[in-house]
C-alpha cells in the first residue's frame, strides 16, 4: 500500500459550509453529507467534547497501518494533545477486510453499549495478529469483552442479534461517500477547515496540521 501525507486546507465555512471538495478523485460533496454532525453521530468521543481540533480516523481493526498507527502515534497524540483538552477523537469503521473486521466492529458498538468502547477497541489493536490471520473469532470477541468486565450475556445477546452490523456498513458506505479509499484515513478539522492524512504517518505530520488548524 502507498503511503502518503495529504495537508490540503478546504474552507468550508462556518460547520462546514457548503462544498467539500477532495483532489484525490476530483468529487465535490456537499454539506449534507460531509458535515460535523455527520462525522460524529453514533461515536464515543476520546477526550474533551469541545476541544478546538477533532480527529476521525476511518480504519479497519484488520488493517496493518491501522495497528501500527495505534500502538505509537495514537500514544503520543492521546498524551500530548487528547489528555489536554485540545484535541478529540473519533474512530469510525472502514471495514475494507471483509466479514471479519465486520464482526470486530459490531463487537465494538456492543462493548460500547455497555459504556467500554475505547477499553475494547484498544482491546481489538492490542490482540491484532494480521490481516485475514484468523484470528477475530466469536470466542476471541468474547474473551476480550471479559477482559474488559463486560457482562457477557448482555454482550452475547448484542452479537448474537447482530444489533450493530448495519451501523458498521453505514459507516463504511458514508466513507465512501466522502472518498475515503484507504485505511487508515484521518480528517482533521476545526470550525473552518479540514485536512486529510493518508496512512500510518508520523507523529509529526500530525502535530503540523494540529499547529495549522489552532492557529
Amino acid at each position: 500500500m502507498k503511503i502518503y501525507f495529504l495537508a490540503i486546507p478546504i474552507i468550508i465555512g462556518i460547520v462546514f459550509g457548503l462544498i467539500f471538495v477532495s483532489n484525490l478523485n476530483e468529487r465535490s460533496y456537499d454539506s449534507s453529507i460531509l458535515s460535523k454532525k455527520n462525522l460524529l453521530v453514533g461515536s464515543t468521543i476520546l477526550g474533551e467534547h469541545d476541544a478546538k481540533i477533532t480527529v476521525v480516523e476511518f480504519g479497519d481493526y484488520q488493517c496493518t497501518f491501522c495497528y501500527k498507527f495505534h500502538g505509537d502515534v495514537m500514544k503520543k497524540i492521546t498524551k500530548k494533545y487528547i489528555d489536554t483538552g485540545d484535541v478529540n477523537f473519533v474512530y469510525r469503521d472502514f471495514p475494507l477486510n471483509g466479514e471479519s473486521s465486520i464482526l470486530a466492529s459490531e463487537a465494538s458498538y456492543c462493548a460500547q453499549k455497555q459504556g467500554n468502547f475505547w477499553q475494547y477497541h484498544n482491546s481489538l489493536y492490542d490482540n491484532w495478529t494480521g490481516e485475514n490471520t484468523g484470528w477475530i473469532t466469536d470466542n476471541a470477541l468474547v474473551s476480550f469483552a471479559n477482559a474488559n468486565e463486560l457482562d457477557l450475556d448482555k454482550f452475547n445477546q448484542c452479537m448474537g442479534n447482530s444489533e450493530f452490523r448495519q451501523r458498521v456498513l453505514d459507516n463504511e458506505q458514508f466513507a465512501k461517500d466522502i472518498g475515503i479509499s484507504a485505511t487508515p484515513s484521518f480528517l482533521i478539522f476545526n470550525d473552518s477547515e479540514v485536512y486529510r492524512i493518508i496512512g500510518a504517518q508520523s507523529f509529526e505530520k500530525f502535530e503540523q496540521v494540529f499547529h495549522e488548524l489552532g492557529n
